[in-house]
């Protein structure tokens, strides 16, 4: 349990933070502007502050200077501000992180854990537990995958990839969101990116996109993992015209991305941040 200080000045989200964080275990104290919140940091030490900037009597980022003025406590900024000088300047100033509303409050929560354990101020992750799809089993703490009893070797990258997917079984996920979660590309990147590891996942998965069996491509809108044997969404499929569907083009090469290893000995690669499952608790509001 982290004890929490939400500063945010609309009384629902603020309401909604409070009741999601609480029901994770954390204790949360709240203000409503950026003053009572600076007071607050300073007089109850806080585990961590999640911050909005805009707030009715101070910005939050001058807040945010004033408070690394006198403390060092983590402070997470969650704001619709979601223009890029904006979020470099909110990081110069000394925010740990940056979440732009809406989100989902699983992403928060993940978020929070993150910084703390990046600053030794976590509790110890119990292992999470391993995700069966049909004849696949993904061990995200172990960082292993086996296919049909079958150990897959896989790069650290392909194993995040697969382990984002696994836990969102089902679901629809898009290319953006595997770009901001995987490759913590929040900003965007290349769709080719994840196409391609697509690619090689299809082939250690013995499958093609035009012949899938977990891995089915939703056109237009992502890719989701599937057993095999479950009815595919209106959609899956190859692409118009019979080419590939993305995610099966050629890949660079015969095998992996030059410089990445098997899963063997790696470390946990962060894939845990969605906004999938959890409600909605944040709006696009002013802040």
């Amino acid at each position: 349990m982290a004890h929490l200080l939400v500063v945010e000045d609309d009384p629902q989200l603020r309401a909604a933070l409070v009741r999601a964080l609480r029901e994770r275990g954390h204790a949360v104290a709240t203000a409503s502007a950026g003053m009572a919140g600076l007071d607050a940091a300073v007089t109850h030490r806080p585990d961590l502050v999640v911050l909005d900037l805009g707030l009715p009597d101070v910005d939050g980022g001058q807040v945010l200077r004033m408070l690394r003025s006198v403390s060092d406590v983590p402070v997470i900024v969650a704001t619709a501000r979601d223009d890029e000088p904006q979020i470099v300047a909110a990081l110069e100033d000394g925010a740990d992180d940056y979440i732009v509303k809406p989100f989902g409050s699983g992403q928060l929560e993940a978020r929070i854990k993150a910084v703390l354990r990046r600053l030794g101020k976590g509790e110890p992750d119990e292992p999470e537990p391993t995700v069966r799809v049909g004849g696949l089993l993904v061990a995200p703490s172990a960082r292993e995958v086996t296919l049909d009893g079958e150990r897959l070797d896989l790069t650290p990258r392909e194993f995040d990839l697969l382990c984002y997917l696994a836990r969102r079984q089902g679901q629809v996920v898009s290319r953006r969101e595997l770009l901001a979660e995987v490759w913590q590309q929040p900003l965007g990147g290349a769709d080719k990116t994840v196409d391609v590891h697509l690619s090689w996942l299809r082939r250690k998965l013995g499958e093609t996109a035009q012949r899938p069996r977990y891995l089915h491509t939703v056109r237009t809108v992502g890719v989701k993992l599937a057993a095999p044997g479950e009815e595919p969404s209106a959609g899956d499929g190859p692409a118009p015209g019979g080419g590939p569907a993305p995610g099966d083009g050629p890949a660079p090469g015969d095998g992996s991305p030059s410089g990445e290893g098997s899963t063997s000995g790696e470390g946990s690669t962060s894939g845990e941040r969605s906004t999938s499952g959890d409600g909605s608790t944040s709006g696009e509001g002013s802040g």
